[in-house]
């Protein structure tokens, strides 16, 4: 897959904005605060329906208007599609593919991205919610259907929370709240296919983990990573160790209600669902060590980079769209000329790889095929070697 042309209107910091793009390497040139990230970021909402700076959407869209615009033109080999994105401050986001209104869940069926940036360094040693989200979006991109499984499921958990805490501040015991029982019916359904989902990927992600760990790396370290399960006993959310246990496929749904039934004083006195896939962990381990609290910088580095090459793998292996889009975003800085090179070597194999950084000279120079120069929310020059 290879975006051909991306245009913007009143996204982040750009009122309107519109650069070609070429096949392989692409990158975005500027000083901090130009805009560069912004047009990595909404290549990405294509892909995965959020951002890979902020959990909202209201922040792309631009000072002073009520939506954004975000449009781009897709070649999957001689076929090109034209994806909108409507981004609302307010209200449901709405979508357009060739024209036509359609779902925004429509949009990841033709998009796929693979974006990697400093932030990219919390999936590994910041909280649960961070690697809930890594694994979530790509599940999105892997399965679009399961962007409607993801927002059912928030909705039912939103719905049900707000009845545990009217019922903590009425007093409630759990005998007399039967409308609870109706709520849990429904997390369970969702929740257990997402776990399911989740679960499978973590298995498929192992083998292509190690690879580009021991790519990124030089090192092999046995990097490893397995879902702590809230259903499973204990809390990943509370627990820094990770110490939830694991679940048998086939007995999820089983779990998921004995673990909902045997927290629920707790739930009602706390007026919190403490049990589902919103309180579950991605436990990261290399060398036996989980990777929080134990990995040096470096290894966190190239952990992080792993996941995403590795989800990059898995798209192109699965994908009847081709390679993923592969976007480095202001990462060259951050790394030292070892692990530049290696990064290098293995992103210049994919069809399409954009770039942002702030000194031309960071990015290795079988990257910098083609320049493209940002200012102040304006799109200069490009240039091609």
């Amino acid at each position: 897959m290879i975006v051909e042309q991306l245009g913007l209107v009143d996204f982040r910091n750009y009122a309107v904005a519109d650069v070609s793009l070429g096949p392989g390497p692409n990158v975005f040139v500027g000083r901090n605060g130009q805009g560069k990230t912004n047009l990595a970021e909404a290549i990405g909402f294509l892909a995965t329906l959020g951002s890979h700076r902020v959990s909202a959407d209201a922040p792309m869209v631009r000072d002073g208007a009520d939506a954004a615009i975000i449009r781009a033109r897709l070649a999957h080999g001689e076929r090109t599609v034209l994806l909108e994105a409507q981004i609302n401050r307010a209200g449901a986001n709405k979508a357009r593919i060739n024209g036509a209104a359609v779902k925004t869940s429509e949009l990841p069926r033709y998009a796929q991205v693979v974006l990697f940036a400093p932030e990219d360094l919390q999936i590994v040693r910041g909280d649960p919610s961070s690697r809930r989200r890594f694994a979530d979006q790509l599940l999105v991109q892997r399965a679009p259907r399961l962007a409607g499984v993801l927002g059912d499921y928030d909705r039912v958990l939103k719905q049900r929370t707000a009845l545990l805490k009217s019922a903590r501040a009425r007093g409630l015991r759990g005998e007399s709240l039967t409308t609870l029982d109706v709520w849990d019916d429904k997390l369970v359904a969702l929740g257990s296919e997402l776990i399911r989902a989740r679960l499978a990927l973590a298995a498929d992600l192992q083998g292509p983990l190690a690879e580009a760990y021991t790519a990124i790396a030089g090192a092999d370290h046995r990097p490893q990573l397995e879902w702590a399960l809230s259903i499973a006993g204990g809390d990943p959310e509370e627990d820094a160790a990770g110490g939830a246990g694991t679940a048998q496929d086939t007995a999820i749904e089983e779990l998921f209600r004995s673990a909902l039934q045997d927290r629920r004083s707790a739930e009602l006195e706390r007026g919190l669902t403490l049990v589902g896939p919103h309180r579950d962990d991605l436990v990261l381990r290399v060398r036996g060590l989980p990777v929080k609290g134990y990995a040096s910088h470096g290894e966190s580095w190239s952990v992080a980079l792993a996941l995403r090459l590795a989800s990059a793998q898995l798209l192109r292996a699965e994908s009847r769209l081709g390679d993923p889009v592969l976007i480095l975003d202001d990462v060259f800085a951050e790394l030292d000329a070892d692990r530049r090179a290696r990064l290098a070597g293995l992103a210049g194999g994919y069809e399409q790889v954009i770039v942002t950084a702030a000194v031309e000279e960071d990015v290795p120079a079988d990257l910098r095929a083609r320049v493209v120069r940002v200012d102040a929310g304006r799109i200069l020059e490009a240039t091609d070697a």
